[in-house]
C-alpha cells in the first residue's frame, strides 16, 4: 500500500489551532453539535466518537464538550447552523476547497471572499475544484505505537485501501462508507489514533519549494482558518516538512 498523505498540512493545521485555544474550541463545539445530532453516545455514534477524541486531544474542558453534546441532542438551545462550501485558486495557484457551519450566509461569504481578495486568491464556481478532490476517510497513527504489519493486517481486514507513511506517523486511507469500520477496527486491536476524520483528498498534488511563495499560501490558509464560521480548508498543497517548520519557526 502506497499514496501522498498530507500530514505536513495536517500538522499545520494543529499548530495553528494550539495557537487559538478559544477560537479551536469553539469551532469543535459546533462540529461536536453536528455531529451529536445523531445520538449524543459516542459508543453508538463513531463520527461524535472521532470528533471527541480531536477535542480531548487539544484539551477542551469537559464542560465545553458536555454543553456541545446537550445542544446537538436538543437538551440545550441552540443556533440553527448550516453547511456551506467555498471553492476557488489561492497563492502559487494552489486549489482549496472551504468548509464552513454558519448561521448567516451573507456574513461567512463576505468574510470567505474578503480573505480570497486581500491574499491576491480567486473564488470559483462550485464543482470547478471539487471534481479534482474525493472524500475519503482518513486517521493518522502514531508510528511509534503500532508495527507497521500490525496496523496493515487490521486496517486491510476493515477495509482501508491506503496505508502511507510519513515521518513518524502513518496514514490509513478508506472510502468514507468504510471509515467507521476502520476507527472501530483499530479501537477493538488497541492501536491509538491521532486524529481520524472524513477528509478531501486530492488527484493531483501541487509541489510548494519556494519560501516567498510557501509563506504567501501560509498566512492565506491561516487567515481562513481564522475565520469564526469556518470549520475545515482543504488543498492540494505538497510542501515538505522541513519549509514549514522553518516558516512556522520565522526562519
Amino acid at each position: 500500500m502506497s499514496g501522498h498523505s498530507k500530514w505536513a498540512n495536517i500538522k499545520h493545521k494543529k499548530a495553528a489551532a494550539d495557537a487559538k485555544k478559544g477560537k479551536i474550541f469553539s469551532k469543535l463545539a459546533r462540529e461536536i453539535m453536528i455531529a451529536a445530532q445523531k445520538g449524543g453516545d459516542p459508543e453508538s455514534n463513531v463520527t461524535l466518537r472521532s470528533v471527541l477524541q480531536k477535542a480531548r486531544a487539544v484539551n477542551m474542558p469537559a464542560e465545553n464538550i458536555e454543553r456541545a453534546i446537550k445542544k446537538g441532542t436538543g437538551e440545550l438551545a441552540a443556533e440553527h447552523l448550516e453547511e456551506k462550501m467555498f471553492e476557488g485558486f489561492g497563492p502559487g495557484g494552489i486549489s482549496v476547497i472551504v468548509f464552513a457551519l454558519t448561521d448567516n450566509h451573507n456574513r461567512t461569504t463576505a468574510d470567505v471572499r474578503l480573505v480570497f481578495n486581500r491574499h491576491g486568491a480567486n473564488l470559483a464556481q462550485l464543482g470547478s475544484v471539487s471534481r479534482s478532490f474525493k472524500r475519503k476517510g482518513q486517521i493518522v497513527v502514531d508510528a511509534s505505537k503500532v508495527e507497521e504489519d500490525r496496523l496493515m493486517e487490521v486496517v486491510l481486514e476493515a477495509g482501508a485501501e491506503d496505508l502511507s507513511r510519513e515521518n513518524d506517523r502513518f496514514v490509513v486511507t478508506s472510502e468514507p462508507t468504510a471509515h467507521n469500520n476502520v476507527v472501530e477496527a483499530l479501537a477493538r486491536a488497541g492501536i491509538p489514533s491521532e486524529s481520524a476524520e472524513i477528509t478531501m483528498v486530492p488527484d493531483t498534488t501541487v509541489p510548494i519549494t519556494d519560501k516567498a511563495q510557501a509563506v504567501a499560501i501560509m498566512k492565506f490558509l491561516e487567515a481562513l482558518e481564522d475565520l469564526d464560521d469556518v470549520q475545515n480548508v482543504y488543498t492540494n498543497l505538497d510542501m515538505d516538512d522541513r519549509l514549514v517548520e522553518e516558516i512556522q519557526a520565522g526562519g
